[in-house]
């Protein structure tokens, strides 16, 4: 369990989301995000001032689905600069749910630092009846206070639990408890302002990647395929012209039509990997759907992810060989 004697330092970057979200005052269902500013937010938390001294930052105030790499970019540039700030001692990100996992995702791969960075955020907005947001921010405050959480990679705190920058998805559209790791669990659980952690990463993150210390402009261009019955094998051959790399969201295990074999065998130039849209479960190596080794298998990560993991690796290298040992390292 982490301790905190002295106050400490947390710097709060709000980008929006429905913790900044407001609509029919009661009401959960219907809102807009990203009204609502941090310094609002916060004030609507008076004990929030006995866990730390607090300085906000308003990077923007989006819906997450409008978040994208220039807001990562500043993201990455904010968490550095106050990693290498002695006065400061933690990172609190509050963001919209849709896209959370993706950012945190990224920064999971890219931070080169060691103090805690967690994100957080809330699926009811701010002026409904019993607003998740609060509490969630109150307890990642607490988290990023935590001697446990430094050099622990990027954490997300939802709902009490403490979640892996790395494993985190959005499992539910409507409830509060909407984020989980599969069938990893958890790394901990809160209770109230304390943290218990249970668990720690076990592959490399944040200052221990090739991504930490690797000068981002722009990211490939990568798209995902969808399958499903009757899928278009066009689409993805227009893919394949057009993108420098595409993930394949298959059926089950990574699979897909014996239309979508026929265009995957024939290509020698898009970076492809296999992935899958069911939750669970893992992509390896198959020898019925992919005799020639034309994919890479995303293994456990969602497609989301892999097109994320597939960016980074292309700006490192354009050999299959070399990406499919980069996927199994992070």
């Amino acid at each position: 369990m982490g301790v905190y004697i002295t106050m400490k330092n947390i710097v709060i970057i709000a980008t929006g989301g429905t913790i900044a979200g407001s609509g029919k005052i009661g009401e959960s269902a219907s809102y807009q995000a990203g009204t609502i500013n941090v310094k609002q937010i916060v004030d609507s938390i008076p004990q929030i001032d006995t866990l730390a001294n607090l300085t906000m930052i308003q990077l923007c105030n989006l819906d997450s689905n409008d978040i994208g790499i220039s807001h990562w970019k500043k993201l990455r540039e904010y968490c550095e600069r106050y990693d290498k700030d002695d006065s400061i001692d933690g990172i609190v990100i509050t963001h919209g749910t849709d896209t959370l996992e993706e950012t945190a995702f990224f920064l999971n791969l890219t931070l080169n630092c060691h103090k805690p960075v967690v994100l957080t955020g809330s699926m009811r907005p701010a002026t409904s009846t019993s607003a998740d947001g609060p509490m969630n921010l109150y307890q990642a405050v607490a988290l990023a206070c935590s001697t446990d959480a430094y050099d622990a990679g990027v954490l997300a705190l939802f709902s009490d639990t403490i979640y892996s920058g790395r494993d985190l998805q959005k499992t539910n559209s409507y409830k509060t408890d909407a984020f989980k790791m599969g069938e990893f669990g958890s790394l901990g659980y809160m209770r109230d302002d304390q943290v218990y952690l249970l668990s720690e990463p076990h592959k490399k993150h944040t200052h221990q990647t090739i991504f930490a210390n690797l000068s981002i402009d722009i990211l490939p261009k990568v798209g995902i395929y969808y399958v499903h019955s009757d899928c278009d094998p066009q689409l993805l051959e227009d893919m394949m012209k057009r993108y420098d790399g595409v993930v394949i969201a298959g059926t089950g295990s990574g699979n897909y039509p014996s239309a979508i074999k026929d265009v995957i065998e024939k290509n020698d130039d898009c970076i492809l990997v296999r992935s899958s849209r069911v939750i669970e479960g893992a992509v390896f190596d198959s020898k019925y759907f992919d005799p020639e080794l034309k994919t890479i298998p995303a293994l456990k990560f969602s497609p989301q992810k892999a097109r994320i993991l597939l960016q980074l690796s292309l700006l490192v290298t354009k050999e299959p060989k070399k990406i499919k040992e980069i996927f199994s390292i992070y």
